[in-house]
């Protein structure tokens, strides 16, 4: 398939700039795959189209204050943008000036309180980035760094914990898993109340989410690897309500890679690893029978896996209804509900 198919028009005027409140206040599309349904309602209404016995799988990735801006050692002002750690002061990373950033070049955070030592580059075109600092690299970038919002959001975010969503616990993500962000504690809690497990996974979110597609052809794209992990009693619960014939409902995009990634024949596995998966339209899904997402960007990898779910012309036609009806669009932007 090509890339154009996956393109749909959005006005700059929907993408959403700041966070409903309260969270769960947000709307929600709701599409039906079998009756070819849309329905439109409000996110806390989530509930009524869950059953008792589902599993509701959510990604509990918790996002750092990942974007640092620095002084080079030659002058001039330059941006970092932590992907993944590899060591514990050695990040890969995105910068900008990339020209003036190559190995070799030294910045400074901070007025010296964290400095960057560029090691190296990576086959996609960021940077390895050593560092230096006194005390724990981690108290550096808290008092540093600042939330990696995405570039189309131009508002600034007072409050970090809204770029997180209430189940976040381990802390790597570059980006958060926005479909979760929707959730309250008290929205969880009646779910939790009408028989419906919430199961952890994980999947730390790096630059796959950042890398556009550039080719035409989607089938030449290749994902960045990204850390995820299903632990044994994650697997047990999520087996158990298939077992029951409850269905598996993933909560966001990362969380339907994640058991994508860890599915063996029908079942899922405890696994821990790195994940390049790419999901498509042809793709089989093994474990995911619905899907709580956001709106996702024009031909973007996103887009192409809610087309893999459903098909990629109701997928398209549900967007066009989305941008008429005025619906929020992205990171902080309404939801949708595909079953």
């Amino acid at each position: 398939m090509k890339l154009s198919d996956f393109m749909y028009d959005l006005p700059e005027e929907r993408i959403a700039q700041t966070p409903v409140e309260p969270r769960d206040h947000s709307r929600l599309m709701v599409l039906d795959r079998g009756a070819h349904t849309v329905e439109h309602r409000h996110f806390y209404d989530v509930i009524d189209y869950l059953n008792p016995g589902d599993a509701l799988v959510v990604n509990e990735t918790r996002v750092i204050p990942a974007r640092l801006y620095g002084v080079r050692a030659g002058g001039g002002a330059c941006e970092v943008l932590l992907l993944k750690q590899l060591a514990p002061k050695r990040w890969e990373a995105l910068v900008r000036p990339g020209k003036k950033l190559r190995p070799g070049a030294l910045v400074t955070f901070g007025e010296g309180r964290l400095v960057g030592h560029i090691a190296g580059t990576t086959d996609a075109g960021g940077r390895i980035v050593d560092f230096e600092c006194e005390g724990t690299f981690e108290a550096a970038l808290d008092e540093l760094g600042e939330m990696p919002l995405p570039p189309y959001i131009h508002e600034h975010l007072e409050d970090r914990e809204r770029y997180q969503t209430v189940y976040a616990k381990q802390e790597g993500s570059a980006a958060a898993p926005t479909a979760g962000l929707h959730f309250t504690p008290e929205l969880l809690g009646r779910i939790r109340g009408k028989g419906i497990d919430i199961v952890p996974v994980l999947l730390h979110v790096g630059l796959g989410t950042f890398r556009p597609v550039k080719v035409e052809n989607i089938e030449e794209h290749e994902m960045h690897a990204e850390f995820f992990e299903v632990t044994p009693e994650s697997a047990q619960r999520i087996n158990a309500a298939r077992a029951r014939g409850g269905r598996i409902v993933a909560v966001g995009t990362t969380s339907v890679r994640t058991l994508e990634s860890a599915a063996e024949d029908g079942v899922l596995v405890p696994k821990r690893g790195e994940t390049r998966i790419f999901i498509r339209p042809g793709y089989r899904f093994q474990m995911v029978d619905a899907l709580i997402t956001n709106f996702h960007l024009p031909g973007s990898t996103l887009m192409m896996l809610v087309s893999a779910l459903y098909d990629r012309e109701h997928i398209l036609s549900a967007y066009e209804e989305a941008v008429r009806d005025g619906y929020r669009f992205f990171s902080f932007g309404d939801a949708m509900l595909i079953q």
